[in-house]
């Protein structure tokens, strides 16, 4: 039964999605590709047809009455082409959610397309040029050639609750950098003012009691300019300790909500456990451990040649989870760790795998612990042998 028959409905697309079909076993002589570049106050949507071709192209705002104008000039092509339209959305900042929401509330099929694909392709060209219409061609281009590597683009209270947790976790690793900034110029200043002698008196300078005290003094004989300049510095610390505190709070709150436990894995705190609801979003996307993996940039590429078969660390997926479960593995093989854990990795090892490799395969491991967690919302348990 092809897309023609099916249309695109409601049904069609709870259908598309519920049985992980992917455009291997969609007849794609009857699809027609829309690829459409996000930004803040406007959209472009291009469309091409199975063999390439452009049959349409169209700006439109962000606005809801732009959307129903989208709506009906890809139904008019559609409908004159015999043809059943597939959108696919580049969207990095999450200017496209408005869309997306629109567009699946009206029955078409939705994927989300990395930029970083699009990038590629751009690159291969012979003039690499870039504008919102060309972007929007790659985006349709690379629906035509690599769909089936396609992510759907759902929009399910899970995902929405772990946008969420995202924009709260972010959020607060702004304000750690942010904070970080202010410790290592205050640092400065305090020696500056008190030379060493200011790291005598606090084990640590900058804990809530030493800049409350650094906040109530003033140095004999110092710069004006240097004090003031102390004292705002330490009062902005203290203020991001209160607002760091609270988004630690609201995503303890978020994660129980959510139902997700993996903050109950050895060494994963709450924070930790925020980075990884965050960027996997609905784990519904994610057919296996290994299609997780993959998205993570944790599974080993392949790259082997005749007889010699190897596989090397890959650089690509999310980088962000990707950080997330490698600090993961870590506190798993740390004194207060995990002991199963501990012996996986004394096994890699032994087996004459460097320290670095190990550490790879037992992140692979954790992405079939958390996949599992997060699919069936269970108590953190790691694979005994």
């Amino acid at each position: 039964m092809t897309l023609a028959y099916w249309g695109f409905s409601r049904y069609a697309r709870l259908y598309y999605q519920r049985n992980n079909f992917n455009m291997q076993t969609i007849e794609r002589k009857n699809t027609l590709f829309i690829g459409v570049d996000v930004h803040k106050d406007t959209h472009t949507a291009v469309g091409i047809s199975p063999f390439g071709e452009k049959l349409f192209e169209l700006t439109v705002g962000n606005y809801g009455k732009d959307f129903r104008s989208l709506a009906e000039k890809v139904g008019s092509v559609s409908v004159e082409s015999k043809l059943s339209p597939y959108f696919g959305l580049e969207d990095c900042s999450g200017f496209g959610e408005r869309l997306a929401d629109f567009l699946l509330d009206s029955g078409y099929a939705v994927v989300h397309v990395p930029p970083i694909l699009v990038d590629e392709r751009r690159k291969n060209e012979t003039h690499p040029e870039k504008s919102d219409s060309l972007d929007a061609l790659g985006v349709a281009k690379v629906m035509l050639t690599r769909s089936d590597k396609l992510l759907p683009y759902t929009v399910t209270e899970e995902s929405r609750k772990a946008k969420q947790i995202k924009e709260i976790s972010m959020d607060r690793e702004f304000l750690v950098s942010e904070r970080t900034r202010l410790k290592n110029q205050l640092h400065t200043i305090l020696h500056r003012l008190w030379n060493t002698e200011y790291g005598e008196k606090f084990k640590d300078p900058f804990s809530l009691k030493a800049l409350r005290y650094w906040k109530g003094r003033k140095p004999k004989s110092a710069d004006a300019f240097l004090v003031r300049s102390m004292k705002r510095k330490v009062g902005r610390l203290l203020d991001l300790h209160e607002e760091i505190t609270e988004l630690e709070n609201e995503l303890e709150v978020l994660l129980e909500d959510s139902g997700h436990t993996i903050h109950t894995a050895s060494g994963c705190g709450t924070t930790l456990a925020a980075m990884i609801v965050g960027e996997i979003g609905d784990i519904n996307r994610f057919r296996s451990p290994a299609a997780l993996a993959k998205y993570a940039g944790c599974a080993p590429r392949e790259h082997s040649s005749g007889k010699s078969h190897r596989h090397r660390k890959t650089r690509s997926g999310n980088r962000r989870l990707n950080s997330a479960f490698h600090r993961m593995a870590l506190s798993q093989i740390s004194r207060s760790g995990n002991d199963a854990a501990k012996k996986y990795y004394k096994k890699k090892t032994g087996e004459g795998k460097s320290k670095s490799q190990a550490l790879v395969c037992l992140r692979r491991q954790l992405v079939n612990v958390v996949w599992m967690m997060m699919k069936h919302k269970t108590e953190y348990v790691y694979p005994q042998e």
